[in-house]
């Protein structure tokens, strides 16, 4: 059972001054090369992404090693810093693999203590020129944490060492990352392992998704040769960390594309009239704007909390990361809807953004496991509730 008290500075909810400088600088910066048209654009390319602006984001920037340790050639911050950067990159939707690769793989490789897998592909990652993902670890799938069954993907030792085969379906960025990091049964239980997918021994196809923005792919591994990452007996602790850190990220993400649909639609309102009057200034508009106002500030508090423990390590981040995508994920299907309707009739075109913010807000949601899921486990963590024997 969690505390009720969490012992957490008040001082990490709120913003310093080198955060403030961070979030401006990627604000102008997204505003420059990542607009609408240029997301549209890019979508339309093979790998889905900007790729100047990632490697401008990784070099100029050093967006990818913000929270990577400088003896893993990164800058030694913490995930503080790099949530403002998520923040922002959810304002632009921007379609790039940071969650995949800056959050879920480098944190995976952190919190598997191996020193080796962290030398070699760390700085990699910090510079821009690794993109990584990781397969088998989320809530829905075969024997994830909380799951049931075995691992759809199993490890075997063959004569030159080991091989996965089984596969992994919607995995973040997997028909194009260069590095997986998968967690796969073994006979000594499951295991994380490193694998740079081969076309003969790998094949990735992609999914057709809801969010376009944030491509997934089933992986088949045919006796794909790999490296086992970190023990045994860390495994299971690896894998709930990181989708805890993955969560507390999607939360900052969230809260980003809730204020841009917010102030998008705002200033619209303000100059959209009828019966020779701004909409905004209509009661009935007011109230509507004024409730995702109220749920915006709820999901800047719930994320500031999660990322406060992240940035900490805190023995709470479980029961901050499951809270906060809960009501970040409600904030952001409200503000999304509301980004449309108050648009009247050209909020549900295509050509006009809101429906790129929708599908964003309608795959995040169901991203890290569904709000009812993290209800359940957020009850059981506070003890309310008890997991039902299997």
């Amino acid at each position: 059972m969690h505390r009720r008290h969490p012992e957490i500075d008040p001082q990490l909810l709120s913003e310093t001054d080198e955060q403030r400088q961070l979030r401006t600088i990627l604000r102008d910066l997204y505003a420059e090369a990542s607009g609408v048209e240029e997301v549209r654009k890019h979508l339309a390319t093979p790998r889905g992404y900007d790729e100047g602006l990632w490697a401008r984001l990784a070099g100029e920037i050093g967006v990818h090693g913000l929270a990577v340790p400088e003896e893993y050639g990164g800058s030694g911050f913490t995930f503080a810093e790099l949530a403002v950067a998520l923040e922002e990159s959810g304002r632009a939707l921007y379609c790039a693999p940071l969650l995949p690769t800056v959050v879920l793989a480098a944190h995976a490789l952190l919190f598997s203590g191996d020193r080796t897998a962290c030398e070699r592909y760390l700085p990699r990652i910090a510079d821009g020129t690794l993109t990584a993902t990781v397969a088998g670890f989320g809530l829905d799938a075969p024997g994830g944490p909380g799951g049931p069954g075995g691992p759809g993907v199993t490890a075997e030792q063959g004569s030159n060492g080991w091989v996965l085969r089984g596969r992994a379906d919607f995995v973040l960025d997997g028909a194009a990352a260069d590095l997986l990091l998968v967690r796969a049964g073994t006979p000594a239980g499951p295991r994380i392992f490193a694998c740079e997918p081969a076309p003969d021994t790998c094949r990735r196809t992609p999914r057709r998704v809801l969010d376009e923005t944030r491509r997934q792919a089933l992986v088949e591994f045919g006796g794909a040769p790999a490296t086992a990452v970190g023990t045994a007996e860390e495994a299971e602790g690896t894998v709930s960390a990181t989708l805890d850190t993955g969560r507390a990220a999607l939360a900052a993400e969230q809260v980003g594309g809730s204020g841009h649909a917010l102030d998008a639609t705002v200033a619209f309102v303000a100059q959209r009239h009828q019966f020779g009057r701004p909409i905004g200034s209509f009661q009935a508009v007011k109230h509507r704007l004024a409730d995702v106002l109220v749920a915006l500030e709820a999901a800047r508090s719930g994320s500031a909390y999660a990322t406060a423990c992240a940035a900490v390590a805190s023995p709470q981040l479980p029961v901050a990361a499951c809270a906060a995508a809960v009501v970040c994920s409600e904030t952001f299907r409200l503000a999304t809807a509301e980004y449309v309707q108050l648009h009247g009739g050209i909020g549900f075109t295509w050509e006009h953004p809101a429906h790129l913010y929708v599908r964003r807000a309608r795959g995040a949601e169901v991203l890290f496991g569904t709000a009812d899921q993290h209800r359940t486990r957020l009850a059981e963590l506070v003890g309310l509730a008890t997991r039902p024997a299997a």
